[in-house]
């Protein structure tokens, strides 16, 4: 893969995205900078990044015409109230709005700057590789609330909808349109800080679709909460729990057809669907 970091001067912020990207991204990712109306190196940006160990110092600014902008498979600029340069043709593209430290000639803004575009390119680091994952047709989220009937009419307003049934225990929304299956809970005394937000979710197909995201998930390195299984008290559905890195949890979940639904055993004991995870 190839990255092209682009700004206007080539002098600062593309700079230190070049010799960040180098430090952090795999040795496999090809890196290069430059710029509309190339000057010359900051100072300053080589003293920010020398700061983190990492030597630009014998960089030059660069004409974008000198690094074959044709050939990269992303293109990052990172312009702020400046026009960015324009590269024509199909390429993937990311625009991080970093404020030009050379306009303060002060090393707290390089520092600035430069803590800002590491922070994006650890995200874009652990975005490289990213396996496919599930696909799904619905996303989930459960929230408790102090007041169900006030928040029911909050929630009701903000997405222009009735829930589409509701008890003294929870209010659902459905909007087909916008893919979302949105829940209120009442709240049962929980402090009302971290526990807001009760959990997330995303509605596949069916059960089989359920068990390969369990399969997915084991190779992501994702953690599993519970194993997928078929649950019938309440909502019956195929379901696999799993926690992001935070531990919030979220609920992989497929709906039963009519003939799962007719199955349902007398004890309504939960039936797992991988061998061993009993």
């Amino acid at each position: 893969m190839r990255i092209l970091f682009l700004c206007v001067a080539n002098s600062a912020r593309s700079q230190m995205a070049e010799g960040l990207a180098r430090a952090i991204l795999p040795a496999s990712v090809e890196v290069a900078s430059a710029g509309s109306a190339p000057s010359v190196l900051n100072p300053l940006a080589v003293e920010a990044l020398s700061e983190t160990g990492i030597d630009i110092a014998h960089h030059r600014a660069k004409p974008v015409e000198a690094v074959s902008p044709q050939t990269a498979d992303l293109v990052v600029t990172l312009c702020a109230d400046e026009v960015c340069p324009v590269i024509p043709g199909r390429v993937r593209r990311l625009h991080w709005p970093i404020t030009d430290p050379a306009a303060a000639n002060d090393i707290a803004a390089f520092r600035t700057a430069r803590d800002q575009i590491k922070a994006r390119i650890e995200v874009l680091a652990r975005l490289l590789d990213l396996p496919a994952g599930p696909v799904a047709s619905e996303f989930h989220a459960s929230i408790r609330v102090r007041d169900l009937a006030a928040s029911t009419r909050f929630y009701g307003w903000l997405l222009n909808s009735w829930p589409k049934e509701w008890t003294h225990r929870y209010a659902i929304f459905i909007r087909a349109d916008l893919g979302l299956n949105f829940v209120l809970m009442v709240a049962d005394d929980n402090v009302l800080h971290h526990d807001t937000l009760y959990h997330l979710g995303i509605a596949l197909p069916d059960k089989a679709a359920v068990i390969d995201a369990y399969h997915r998930a084991l190779a992501f390195g994702a953690h599993v909460e519970k194993p997928p299984r078929t649950t019938w008290r309440g909502t019956p559905l195929h379901e696999l729990w799993l926690t992001d890195p935070d531990g919030t949890l979220i609920e992989v979940y497929a709906r039963l057809t009519d003939p799962e639904l007719a199955a349902m055993p007398a004890d309504q004991a939960p039936d797992y669907l991988v061998p061993g995870t009993e």
